[in-house]
């Protein structure tokens, strides 16, 4: 059986807005910091529209992919 596609009980999904991104490797240097993070399951992020998708257990809070995203260089909200 497949898994819905929508976040499950246990699971958040977060939108950032994210800036200063210019290319593919800003956006894996962001995954790469995002994925890293005890909590968070699965990051998406396109420098071309300037957004992440994250999906993170229910622990992890918007405030705190912000400080991740922040702390590799780039600006970001929630």
């Amino acid at each position: 059986m497949s898994r819905p596609a929508g976040p499950s009980m246990n699971e958040k999904a977060h939108i950032l807005s994210i800036t200063g991104m210019t290319c593919g490797c800003c956006s894996g240097r962001v995954t790469r910091a995002l994925e890293a993070t005890p909590g968070v399951l699965k990051a998406f992020i396109s420098y071309e529209d300037h957004t992440g998708n994250v999906l993170t257990t229910s622990e992890v809070s918007s405030s705190r992919l912000v400080e991740i995203v922040q702390s590799v260089g780039f600006e970001a909200s929630a």
